[in-house]
């Protein structure tokens, strides 16, 4: 298995001021699709969101098996490696079940340069990484208004990638709106000028002012429209990333703009269950992608729970009846769950919940 974690990246990948893709790798045929309301249960776009290395640090590729991650002091042993972060990248583009794999800049650079990622998967690297995503052993950086702030750097970014993330965060706080907004138009104009295309992540408020819990969905839902409603098609984003607010949130985007290709975030691990719901009560609502981050990352078997993701999206699994099918593959391939089949057939996220 490639472990190396220095290759160099390949020039030829980008594009000119201006450029816009021809319909060559399966996300952009499926994009195509979707945009002109012709896309079957097959064009549904999936990505692993490995970028978690922007957010949470050493902790990002998830334990090692049988480790004990209670105690907060830093050691070895306990953590998967970057390395290994790269080989599960590697594995599951490999496997050919992804559309998108999104990545960090630093590890993006490597899959490019390195041939792992082929000619069907995008490749797509976080451009952005606001404050409120800063989740340090002990910090407490997410609990503040979202500040914007970007270490990735587009120039160095276009030579290998044309595809970035670019995320936001709307708390109904003045100040610290304006300056997302502010930040977001910046970006959009540099990276128009570099021949960057992107799609758009908008979290929910992590730290509202005068929200109540059922004002969210609609509060985000207005934040989208109205902040992309100055924007012209040169700077829109591909597609939206965001957190699933129950159904009538995703049908009501879906309905007011059909261009507006509306996904979905995974949020925390959760149980089995809670993928498979989440994967199929999403695309039931509207939403054609889904980006998974911790859901995928911290399975037992992450080539096992993707396939089955994929059996859902194509109705040849219930929610339940995967998380069944899930079970008997760890049994015949001697992994240990990590819950049993009773727990994990729970639903626990409470945007499924109900």
């Amino acid at each position: 298995m490639v472990t190396q974690i220095d290759a160099q990246p390949t020039p030829h990948l980008w594009r000119a001021p201006g450029h816009r893709p021809t319909p060559t790798r399966r996300l952009d045929r499926k994009l195509a699709a979707i945009l002109g309301g012709t896309d079957v249960r097959e064009d549904f776009i999936l990505a692993d969101a490995k970028d978690a290395d922007m957010a949470f640090g050493v902790t990002s590729p998830g334990p090692l098996p049988g480790s004990e991650v209670g105690d907060a002091r830093p050691r070895p042993g306990v953590f998967k490696t970057r390395a290994a972060y790269l080989d599960d990248m590697r594995a599951l583009v490999a496997a050919d079940l992804l559309d998108i794999v999104l990545t960090s800049a630093a590890n993006g650079e490597i899959l490019a340069g390195d041939g792992s990622l082929g000619d069907e998967v995008t490749l797509a690297v976080r451009a952005n990484d606001t404050t409120d995503i800063w989740n340090a052993r002990g910090g407490s950086y997410p609990q503040h208004p979202s500040r914007p702030f970007r270490t990735a750097d587009l120039a160095s970014v276009r030579h290998f990638c044309d595809l970035v993330l670019y995320s936001v965060t709307f708390n109904n706080d003045l100040d610290h709106d304006v300056a997302t907004l502010e930040a977001y138009r910046d970006f959009r104009a540099e990276a128009s000028a570099l021949g960057i295309r992107h799609f758009l992540e908008v979290f929910n408020p992590n730290a509202p002012v005068g929200l109540a819990p059922d004002q969210v969905g609609g509060f985000v839902n207005d934040s989208i429209i109205r902040c992309l409603a100055g924007v012209t098609s040169d700077q829109r984003p591909a597609f939206l990333k965001m957190a699933f607010n129950g159904p009538g949130a995703v049908a009501e985007l879906v309905e007011h703009d059909p261009t507006l290709v509306v996904g979905i975030l995974g949020g925390s691990a959760g149980t089995t269950r809670d993928t498979f719901e989440l994967l199929a009560r999403g695309q039931a609502a509207g939403a054609r992608v889904a980006l998974f981050g911790r859901k995928i990352q911290r399975a037992e078997s992450q080539l096992g729970l993707v396939t089955l993701m994929r059996a859902v999206l194509a109705g040849d699994h219930t929610p339940e009846s995967a998380v069944h099918a899930y079970h008997d593959q760890l049994a015949a391939d001697g992994i240990a769950p990590h819950r049993d089949l009773e727990t994990d057939l729970a639903i626990t996220d409470p945007a499924v919940r109900g």
